[in-house]
């Protein structure tokens, strides 16, 4: 059971832009280096964002509920902004690149459009990104234990797999319309760029899970009622990578359902 939630939710999660690496990345050494190196910038960006993020955290005090609100608001946009200004730069790195390889070939041609450059840039970005979101649950997924053991939806890792495969093509289109609009400078189109990654971040960041008191509960404590599970800040589900990775100490609202969702064998028999 726990391996087949395991492949399943890979394959769901991360197939389809595999199939797109095979067939239009691998074939090519220059497209390959280019996927890397988007990924390493996306990489940066969530190490200075998640820096800031445990500063804060630790700067201010855990107790203030409303303090902690507003400074995972912060982080949010925080971070997509970040993300943002990384992709410019490496739009920046990738022109210098293409005028270089224009004046080293014979032809006076670059071997790879910007075009092309903007798509295997975006796939870098949402490959990584994608990966840091699904991770955690992956680990989880492998057991012990059986999905919805406690009479919780069976529909978590589902629902995260499919949320990860949208983010990831996502970051596709993004960084093919945020280049274009770098090519053409027009402004329009790299604004709309960073308002529709803060409007999928902020529109997940604002989620809550409706709570019910179960009389059942092996624990004294409230228990998720919503069929589908709490969403994570920054359009990520299950593990916010800045809340778990970097700031484990901090309150994640999606583990609470997760340690419900999954019944240890022993606690089982």
């Amino acid at each position: 059971m726990t391996l087949a939630i395991f492949f399943g939710c890979t394959f769901i999660a991360f197939g389809p832009v595999f199939s797109l690496f095979l067939f239009t990345i691998a074939r090519d050494p220059l497209r390959i280096i280019i996927l890397i190196a988007g990924a390493f910038f996306w990489l940066v960006s969530l190490l200075l964002s998640s820096l800031i993020w445990f500063i804060t955290v630790k700067a201010s005090d855990p107790r203030d509920e409303p303090l902690q609100k507003g400074l995972l608001i912060f982080g949010v946009m925080f971070s997509v902004l970040l993300q943002e200004v990384f992709r410019f730069l490496y739009y920046k790195l990738l022109r210098k690149a293409i005028e270089g390889l224009v004046a080293l070939s014979e032809d006076g041609c670059s071997p790879i459009s910007i075009q092309q450059m903007a798509y295997v840039a975006g796939v870098g970005f949402g490959l990584m990104s994608g990966t840091f979101s699904m991770i955690n649950l992956l680990a989880d997924a492998l057991g012990p234990g059986t999905t919805g053991i406690h009479g919780d939806s069976q529909l978590y890792f589902l629902t995260s797999a499919f949320m990860t495969m949208v983010l990831i093509f996502l970051h596709t289109f993004w960084g093919i319309l945020f280049f274009h609009g770098c090519e053409h400078r027009r402004w329009w189109e790299i604004t709309a760029v960073v308002i529709m990654h803060l409007a999928v971040s902020g529109s997940v960041c604002g989620v809550e899970p409706a709570l019910s008191w179960n009389p059942e509960a092996p624990w004294d404590v409230p228990v998720p009622s919503c069929p589908c599970p709490p969403l994570h800040p920054g359009g990520k589900s299950s593990h916010h990578l800045l809340c778990n990775i970097f700031s484990p100490g901090l309150v994640d609202p999606g583990q609470f359902w997760q340690d419900r969702c999954w019944g240890l064998a022993a606690a089982a028999s």
